[in-house]
């Protein structure tokens, strides 16, 4: 018979040489649900997609370079080279805008997207496919310009501060703009202000800055879709701050449209001239690599 020990438990009589060992003794331990909710460090590596498509667009900056297709081929009127440059690094570009919106939320508490692609710099994990990624990479090869699709969703209940839901919408332009600013000393170094450059490399350089310039600098409009309009929907009646965010696909779209009509787009070419004249960057010709995204 088991006695009572001096809390008040019960003590359970120890197990004779031979004995079988009861299921108590051989129940796993219950799993700790704070354990299981812990992130991994697996959960903010980037993805070996990621690294993949590093690579690829690197390769094809490196034959854009030495014109390797040219010598391979013996065909200088199409190469492809060049266009995967620019797309693989627009395709980066994407992904980094997009980390960077999931990362200040998941800083800011949001934990819905752990482990999902916008944190693993996985664009073909990202859970809104097709305005996240397909829809960017058809505005580059219809409008020549750089436009993401409309933002995620946050958790508002899971971020209660504005600021930090604000935070969390500018991260994305703040990161192409950053990009573009890389980019744009890469073709200060390599190219002389009064130079002009036929090499498909720096060309493809060159039209990466303008993409991530032209996103970052859109995306501050505040308009329901893009990311200016997300940094000031915390401020806004809540519902009408959801209706915005499920119709912002169209918005995007409604951009895209009015930027992509012949009387408007020149404009667009001459104001990024203009800016990047007064930011010390006269060199950079966006022509050149707009006409390598040419596939006829």
């Amino acid at each position: 018979m088991s006695e009572p020990v001096g809390n008040g438990e019960v003590a359970r009589p120890e197990a004779a040489p031979g004995d079988a060992p009861s299921p108590e003794d051989t129940a796993a331990p219950a799993p700790d649900p704070e354990a299981a909710a812990r992130p991994s460090r697996l959960d903010l590596l980037p993805s070996p997609l990621f690294v993949l498509l590093l690579g690829v667009t690197g390769i094809a900056g490196w034959m854009s370079w030495t014109q390797a297709e040219v010598r391979w081929t013996g065909d200088d009127s199409i190469a492809y080279a060049p266009l995967v440059l620019i797309v693989g690094g627009w395709i980066v570009s994407l992904a980094v805008h997009e980390y960077a919106h999931a990362l200040v939320a998941y800083r800011s508490g949001d934990r819905a997207l752990l482990g999902s692609g916008y944190l693993r710099l996985n664009p073909a994990a990202f859970r809104e496919l097709f305005a996240n990624l397909v829809l960017p990479v058809v505005f580059l090869l219809l409008g020549r310009f750089g436009l993401t699709g409309p933002t995620v969703y946050l958790d508002r209940d899971a971020v209660p501060s504005r600021a930090r839901r604000s935070l969390a919408a500018l991260a994305g332009p703040v990161a192409s703009l950053l990009l573009a600013a890389v980019l744009g000393v890469v073709t200060s170094v390599l190219v002389p202000q009064d130079a002009v450059t036929d090499n498909w490399a720096l060309g493809g350089i060159m039209f990466l800055c303008f993409l991530n310039a032209t996103t970052g600098l859109l995306n501050l409009l505040p308009l329901p879709g893009l990311d200016g309009f997300a940094a000031v929907a915390p401020y806004l009646p809540r519902r009408f701050a959801r209706q915005s965010h499920t119709t912002g696909l169209f918005g995007v779209i409604a951009v895209f449209a009015v930027l992509w009509l012949p009387p408007v787009r020149p404009y667009l070419n001459d104001v990024m001239y203009a800016l990047f004249t007064l930011v010390g960057l006269p060199q950079l010709d966006i022509g050149h690599g707009s006409f390598m995204l040419q596939l006829w």
